[in-house]
């Protein structure tokens, strides 16, 4: 009897939001950079849900190809805000060579924020994904349908009750994975983002049903005009012109 009463009182644990983002992605040919939206350090802390997911993006669209920057508790992700990206992350971003890659890291806040990823980049560099290229991921984050098991869930038994719906899956994971993608060679990147030029944006996201969630990075392919913009009210025009593609 009591066993029965404990399988019911699991399974009826709410669900928790849950996610996972970008920490920080490096090119083949060198720069770094971090996720849209990221708040604080390049990588995050340990903490509670609350507090770890406060910066993390979330996307409308299931599909992985779908225009948007997606959202955060903060609010919608804008391409103005690329300029505290490369606040925290310096003002080279990601150079990929021709043919190259980009790496670095995912870090599963929570349960429902695992693998696998889907990599697509925007050439135009305005967030519309839905006209971009996928790129073939030769290093990829664990998880099935954008689940894995918490650390303390890992056991046989464990696994199985997560399999059943009777143990909530989003529980506290704070795991760092690597991810790698390769970028076409003939890839041509014409944005202008953060004050720089020659950028593509890449959007790298799970398939959760909760979210999904990931986030979008810039980029830039090696040896291409690195130039400022002119000033930043261009940024911001382009940012009006790009809105219809924000979450």
């Amino acid at each position: 009897m009591f066993s029965k009463l404990f399988i019911l009182a699991l399974a009826a644990s709410p669900l928790v939001a849950a996610h996972g983002k970008i920490a920080v992605m490096t090119g083949d040919a060198g720069g770094n950079t971090t996720g849209l939206g990221i708040q604080g350090a390049v990588i995050p802390g340990a903490g509670t849900n609350k507090q770890t997911e406060v910066d993390t993006t979330v996307f409308n669209s299931k599909a992985a190809a779908s225009d948007g920057l997606g959202k955060t508790k903060a609010g919608a992700n804008t391409l103005a805000g690329m300029s505290a990206v490369m606040a925290q992350s310096g003002t080279t971003l990601a150079q990929a060579s021709p043919g190259g890659s980009i790496s670095g890291t995912v870090h599963i806040v929570t349960t429902d924020g695992a693998g696998p990823y889907t990599a697509i980049v925007d050439p135009t560099g305005t967030g519309a994904f839905s006209t971009g290229t996928k790129l073939a991921v030769t290093q990829q984050v664990p998880g099935k349908n954008g689940n894995i098991a918490a650390p303390k869930q890992r056991s046989l038994i464990a696994r199985s009750l997560v399999a059943m719906g009777i143990v909530k899956r989003a529980s506290n994971v704070n795991e760092d994975y690597p991810f790698a993608a390769t970028i076409p060679a003939g890839t041509t990147c014409t944005g202008t983002v953060g004050g720089q030029s020659g950028v593509c944006l890449v959007k790298i996201v799970n398939p959760s049903n909760a979210g999904p969630f990931g986030g979008v990075i810039a980029m830039q392919m090696a040896g291409t005009s690195t130039a400022a913009a002119s000033n930043s009210s261009t940024a911001e025009k382009r940012e009006l012109v790009g809105a219809k593609f924000r979450a």
